[in-house]
């Protein structure tokens, strides 16, 4: 095993597909390759686009886990431990429940949960016998807010709960193309969010719709996973309804999300709750100006100087607001320009990754 001052951390999740806790195991995997030399990342459940983000540099697995007790999944698993010299996983989401079985092979591994659970808005809803069972066998917890934090000190087990905010790097150079999106250059409003009710899509077509009879060429674009569900079915029902179709466009899950930045001016997002959205990161690290509805932590990214934010819910000031971003476009380049500061200065690897790892090697 390694020494005692090594530590040899891996990240484990689910799947790669595109969403925020998938995407941030996929930061912390690159980030810690490039600062301590070493890193690991193991999917259990399925692959997905992120894994086209994962650094080759990283150890890398893909377990093919078909059920709970997966007695195959289990062992491949462990070899990897065995073989890479691993001596902590950073379990993200509901993977920690296989992390921790880990502890029966390797008792003195070390395993930290990431709670990236993104309905922050209704914590006193939230199922926590299976959570206080694991977290009786994790050294410590990170919460993407701090809702997740007090919740976390207040009913789990495990007193050592930090907060660290999410955190994007910059986009690695690469081979594969952005898609070419549709619409009038300079005219483009995106929405990063995978389908989800969480989301509030339909509040976002309503905002459409009033915007197509003021600014007809202005167009939104969605981007995200469609899960191809009810809520999906709705979404384009209304688009059809509404005869939005050739205002909005819906993209599904797209790998080279900073070049479909690129592609837009302004970006929004209208959720009912969240946790900390990597979106909201990805649009300032791209310098777009932005408007969202204040749920979660987003009043901690935007503020009066660099954004605009909304009650959630509240189609007709959303709309307001955004109609003077489009008719204002130094007003768009300022709310950029800070909130691209900002977010180097706050929520890039620069400046979260020292602090985990300090968390890291505490006894």
């Amino acid at each position: 095993m390694a020494s005692p001052k090594e530590i040899r951390i891996a990240q484990l999740i689910d799947s790669l597909e595109a969403g925020g806790a998938e995407r941030m195991a996929v930061n912390y995997a690159n980030a810690l390759q490039a600062s301590t030399g070493f890193s690991a990342l193991v999917t259990t459940r399925a692959e997905g686009n992120l894994k086209a983000e994962l650094s080759p540099d990283v150890a890398y697995a893909y377990l093919h886990r078909q059920r709970v007790l997966d007695v195959k999944a289990y062992r491949l698993l462990c070899n990897f431990i065995k073989k890479h010299r691993i001596t902590h996983v950073h379990a993200h989401s509901s993977s920690v429940f296989f992390a921790i079985l880990l502890r029966l092979r390797f008792p003195t591994l070390t395993i930290v949960w990431h709670d990236h659970y993104g309905w922050s808005e209704q914590l006193d809803r939230r199922p926590k016998f299976a959570l206080q069972v694991a977290s009786q066998f994790v050294k410590g917890i990170i919460t993407v807010n701090h809702a997740l934090q007090s919740w976390s000190q207040t009913h789990l087990f495990c007193k050592q709960v930090l907060y660290l905010p999410n955190f994007v790097g910059i986009p690695s150079a690469t081979s594969l193309p952005a898609i070419s999106l549709h619409g009038e250059e300079g005219k483009r409003i995106v929405c990063l969010a995978n389908l989800r009710p969480q989301k509030n899509h339909s509040m976002l077509l309503e905002v459409a719709q009033r915007m197509k009879a003021v600014h007809p060429d202005w167009t939104f674009h969605l981007v995200g996973k469609d899960f191809q569900d009810a809520y999906s079915d709705q979404l384009k029902a209304t688009l059809s309804q509404t005869k939005l179709e050739s205002h909005v466009f819906i993209y599904g899950t797209q790998q080279e999300v900073s070049g479909i930045l690129k592609q837009c001016s302004i970006g929004v997002l209208t959720s009912d709750s969240e946790g900390l959205p990597v979106s909201i990161l990805e649009y300032g690290l791209a310098g777009l100006a932005v408007v969202a509805t204040q749920v979660g932590e987003v009043g901690q990214v935007l503020t009066e100087q660099n954004g605009i934010l909304v009650p959630k819910g509240d189609s007709v000031s959303f709309f307001h607001h955004l109609s003077q971003l489009i008719n204002n476009v130094s007003l768009r380049q300022e709310y950029g320009e800070a909130l691209q500061k900002h977010i180097k200065q706050t929520y890039s690897t620069a400046a979260v990754i020292p602090e985990y790892l300090k968390w890291m090697y505490e006894d």
